[in-house]
């Protein structure tokens, strides 16, 4: 889905459509560029002789020149998820299941193997520019480090000149004096696009973008996703795109990956799944949208509030709040059911499971 999409006819659906194989095969790679892919992941962090569950066996895949979007409210686990893929979390996250990009194993490699892949095959643009930018260090240099640290250019001539040239690409008017100024002298949308210039200065596979358009307004938000769309055409660069905002999914997302209490609750094609959602917390989220036509006053909210986080269930996550929830609701982890082509979701009640039903399995681990 990209921009100019409708949302339409949010209302739930009962189950029905095709029934495919699971799409769990890797598609054909384009370029030599690798697939991302992402099997059972589980983050649990440890402190003070507590185990918090944060993500709860994750599973997809992002391939070259396509977009997936992690979308869901505060706290469901995308920043943990996606931070989890480039090991960033620390000695106290344990982080289980199989991550790959082509044929490298980014869970497994060893942490010199993995800074060099940090960056170079895998790039995050952070949050907020302001706090991964050095203040006291002038821009330029900022870019220039990463090239060398890579290796992308043979000296520091070099480094300038294509740090000059990143910063044009980007979009930013004039890249000279940018290159020369402080953090602290560019504004919140240039200060994103000099992230962004840093994350493709080594040519990345996949680019991590962690909620980038968040502290940005409108006008500003729809120049840096169209800019990703631009970079992403150019470069052939698989995307994954960290959201809460159910605009910026439509905007940009060729798939979406609604999470919820650190799992997967429904996934597909963006265009199925925001036109057609199929679980009810995806339907509950996209009614909360105010539209036109909703009385000034009468804004629709999801009931309750969502686990808190680490909470064990032995259940589905969504229980307290759904309105279609049944006893087996509240015992017995929801597989995720295969709904329409390439289109999952985790609610048997909604779609019933038959003999000949494809299911993928629990989207979440039960409590142990």
């Amino acid at each position: 889905m990209k921009r100019g999409m409708l949302l339409t006819d949010n209302r739930p659906v009962t189950s029905g459509g095709t029934s495919p194989a699971v799409p769990d095969q890797p598609s054909p790679q384009t370029s030599g560029r690798g697939t991302l892919m992402v099997r059972e992941l589980s983050t649990t962090f440890r402190s003070s002789g507590r185990e918090i569950r944060a993500v709860r066996s994750v599973s997809f895949e992002v391939h070259p020149g396509r977009t997936l979007v992690l979308l869901g409210e505060s706290g469901s686990g995308k920043s943990v998820t996606a931070r989890a893929l480039m090991r960033l979390h620390g000695p106290r996250a344990v982080i289980q299941g199989d991550v790959t990009l082509g044929e490298v194993d980014l869970l497994g490699v060893d942490d010199a193997t993995m800074r060099g892949i940090r960056g170079a095959r895998v790039a995050l643009v952070p949050q907020d520019p302001s706090a991964a930018l050095d203040p006291l260090r002038r821009v330029g240099g900022q870019i220039t480090e990463v090239l060398r640290l890579h290796d992308v250019v043979p000296d520091k001539a070099a480094a300038r000149t294509r740090a000059i040239e990143l910063l044009g690409q980007v979009g930013i008017p004039d890249p000279e004096r940018a290159f020369r100024s402080y953090p602290h002298e560019l504004s919140g949308g240039m200060r994103q696009r000099v992230v962004i210039a840093m994350g493709i200065s080594c040519d990345p596979e996949v680019i991590i973008a962690d909620e980038p358009t968040t502290a940005l307004d409108v006008t500003v938000q729809a120049q840096i996703l169209d800019l990703f769309a631009e970079l992403q055409r150019r470069l052939d660069t698989a995307l994954l795109m960290v959201t809460h905002d159910v605009g910026v999914a439509a905007d940009i997302a060729d798939e979406v990956a609604v999470m919820y209490a650190g799992s997967i609750v429904e996934t597909g094609p963006a265009r199925e799944v925001l036109e057609r959602p199929r679980h009810p917390y995806t339907q509950a989220l996209l009614a909360a949208i105010p539209t036109p036509d909703v009385a000034r006053g009468e804004l629709v909210a999801i009931a309750g509030s969502p686990p808190m986080a680490g909470e064990d269930f032995p259940g589905c996550a969504f229980a307290g709040r759904c309105p279609f929830v049944q006893d087996s609701c509240r015992t017995s982890p929801p597989p995720l059911v295969v709904v329409e082509s390439g289109h999952l979701a985790a609610c048997p009640v909604i779609n019933p499971v038959t003999a000949t039903t494809p299911v993928v399995g629990p989207s979440t681990e039960s409590t142990r």
